[in-house]
């Protein structure tokens, strides 16, 4: 339990409060037009690759107040509340601490909140305490800790520490919020979801009944469970308990492997608002009568092109449905209640460069705008209805300039086979568009959707430093229609592969790219395409840059002491990836452990030791047979990462030295900075 709340507050309150009131100016409209481009200084590598100063804003039930989650000058993040019916906007502190610091902050209600802590100073592999939840009037009084942060503490009276926040009563007036109890572990078959009913004041809480092996629960805006998800033998069902109704009842089950069916959110009268591909290949949103079991055959968002991804938009009191966000090429919003229609035209003529959110409550007059961009990271604003008053409320990363970032493009172009690939190009900023070095990104996954139009650190980095950067969404991944991702299924190393050579070939035809100076790189899955691209194409890959990669498909299935459910090698992997006994002779020849004599070309390779979603024997063995014939392998581990980079500091160094690295062998763009 965290003790001596007030004493770890007393200078965090003075740091944090310094802060806010240096960023809380309330004039500082439309500050970001405002910020002058220096062309001819590169920007500072810490500055893509720090943490953010300014993480969550949340507006209260009834609109009147804020809640933010804010870095102090020592880089620790507090809570503040702001009453937004005060003309100054002057922050009140109401939590934080010396050795931890605070997210996922949610209102319970116009009085209460709740929240939960990590600690952003460790890496993954060092974290030993769990997020626990604490609760805590706006006003600052009344905390309360709700779940423990670690099996050691079981003595206190509290829930156990593998116990997440859910979801908040959502009319916004009661002390309750539901959370979830995850019981299980990676060793066992199964992992059960249970849903519990928490009081924030009292602490008591009562166990949902449920139908099954649960994964997954909606509640309606009453706050009663009424959906409940379950997985069984890779079976997915739904059940519904009706108002009316003690009892659940299986509404439909389906293949864990299609994602055919949804449920997003509930609304009026036994009406679920749900995505579905009823075609087979692209989903959209429908209403579907649970009474009936029946779903409307007209979606009411329909995307060409792309999957339906987004949620329902209500007004919780009434529980009416105002509109839909989605994300096709970018991200967009349709309202169907025609004054937040009117109004985000409005903030959309006033911020006409980025993507602007709005969370409203109908009865308030200022209205929170989160906006961003493939160039800025995200900056928040307030809009007062009756002034027509626009106000910079506060920015994620101040060190951005978006007037000097580079512009994300979405293209599309057809694979060898004809199959039509999307993809995201980001082209340097001042540079002709004409025979630039070029970083092929391969996102991870692969069976996910890679790439956003939205500020990425990853890429706007490489950009800064004079390269192209080209993100395909090879056949595999996600957001395009089924046929799409499964055309990825098995393809490992091969049509996979193959797309993400047809993606620079489309780039040098276009003339953007110098065909000498190609270089692939990512992490994941797309660390072990960097390595099949270095091994199957040295012609056209330059050099590649791994990190986490998979280097042995048949390890996956061998290293016990990773993170994998018993169904992911069970199911998955065998419909996906391939098959360890029918599709032996494939995995051999499509592992790049079994091919490294092949890899000559300068490589990166770097992983982190506690990895268990990619265990460090993938990297280990995989450079060990690369460096004895390959003089230019790098070999960078960090001791206390685990899949990917989470330290700002180990960021900095890791691409401080691709930096070097691709200047080496793929330049000349910028050379590299001094750090």
């Amino acid at each position: 339990m965290i003790c001596n709340f007030r004493l770890r507050m007393a200078s965090f309150t003075v740091a944090l409060g310094l802060l806010l009131a240096s960023m809380l100016a309330p004039d500082t409209v439309l500050a970001q037009t405002n910020l002058s481009p220096e062309s001819n200084k590169l920007q500072p590598i810490s500055d893509f690759f720090s943490h953010n100063k300014f993480t969550d804003v949340e507006v209260s039930p009834n609109g009147k107040y804020l809640a933010v989650i804010i870095s102090n000058l020592q880089g620790r993040l507090g809570l503040a509340t702001i009453d937004l019916e005060q003309e100054t906007l002057t922050p009140k502190i109401i939590a934080g601490y010396a050795d931890a610091d605070i997210r996922d902050v949610n209102w319970v209600n116009n009085q209460r909140l709740v929240y939960s802590l990590t600690d952003r100073s460790l890496q993954p592999g060092e974290f030993n305490r769990f997020p626990g939840l604490f609760a805590i009037n706006r006003d600052g009084k009344d905390e309360r800790q709700l779940v423990l942060r670690g099996f050691a503490d079981s003595s206190q009276k509290m829930l156990p520490p593998n116990t997440f926040f859910h979801s908040t009563i959502k009319t916004g007036e009661s002390d309750d919020i539901y959370v979830t109890e995850e019981k299980g572990d990676f060793s066992i078959k199964y992992s059960t979801t249970e849903l519990l009913r928490l009081n924030t004041i009292t602490g008591r809480a009562t166990y949902v009944q449920r139908p099954g092996i649960t994964t997954a629960w909606l509640t309606d805006n009453t706050g009663v469970p009424r959906i409940a998800m379950t997985y069984e033998d890779n079976i997915s069902k739904l059940f519904y308990k009706a108002p009316e109704s003690k009892e659940w009842r299986e509404i439909l089950a389906q293949s864990a492997d299609l994602d055919d069916f949804w449920p997003l959110r509930l609304g009026a009268d036994g009406i679920m608002y749900v995505a579905a591909r009823p075609d087979g290949d692209k989903s959209a949103l429908y209403r579907y009568d649970l009474n009936k079991k029946q779903m409307e055959k007209t979606p009411l968002v329909n995307i060409k092109g792309f999957d339906f991804s987004g949620w329902v938009v209500f007004d919780d009191k009434k529980n009416k449905l105002l509109g839909v966000r989605y994300e096709t090429d970018a991200n967009a919003t349709i309202w169907f209640d025609e004054e937040l229609k009117k109004l985000q035209k409005t903030i959309d003529d006033l911020l006409p460069a980025t993507i602007n959110q709005l969370t409203v409550r109908p009865a308030a007059n200022i209205v929170l705008i989160y906006a961003f961009s493939d160039v800025e990271p995200g900056s928040y604003y307030l809009y007062y209805k009756n002034t027509d008053k626009l106000t910079l409320f506060g920015r994620t990363k101040a060190n951005i300039n978006p007037a000097t970032m580079s512009q994300k493009d979405f293209v599309r172009f057809p694979a060898r086979d004809g199959l039509d690939i999307p993809a995201y190009l980001t082209l340097p900023k001042g540079q002709p568009a004409k025979n630039l070095p070029l970083v092929l990104l391969v996102h991870g996954g692969p069976f996910v959707r890679g790439v956003h139009w939205a500020w990425d650190e990853e890429s706007q980095f490489l950009a800064s430093r004079g390269y192209a950067v080209l993100e395909p969404e090879f056949r595999g991944s996600k957001g395009y229609g089924f046929l799409h991702e499964k055309a990825g299924w098995k393809q490992w190393g091969l049509k996979m592969q193959d797309d993400l050579v047809d993606s620079v070939k489309w780039a040098i035809a276009q003339g953007y790219v110098d065909p000498k100076r190609v270089c692939i790189a990512g992490a994941s899955y797309g660390g072990y395409a960097t390595l099949m691209g270095l091994i199957r194409d040295p012609d056209l890959f330059q050099c590649g840059v791994n990190w986490v990669g998979v280097t042995d498909i048949g390890l996956l299935y061998d290293t016990p002491w990773d993170d994998s459910f018993v169904e992911t090698t069970k199911y998955f992997m065998p419909l996906k990836v391939a098959d360890r006994d029918k599709d032996a002779a494939q995995i051999k020849a499509t592992s790049p452990l079994n091919l490294a004599a092949k890899l000559k070309r300068p490589v990166i390779m770097a992983y982190g030791v506690l990895d268990r979603r990619v265990p460090l024997v993938h990297g280990k063995k995989m450079f060990d047979a690369v460096k004895q014939h390959n003089p230019n392998a790098i070999w960078i581990s960090y001791a206390e990462e685990g899949h990917g980079w989470y330290s700002p500091k180990n960021k900095i160094d890791f691409w401080s030295q691709v930096e070097t690295f691709l200047h080496k062998h793929i330049g000349p763009g910028n050379k590299p900075a001094a750090q």
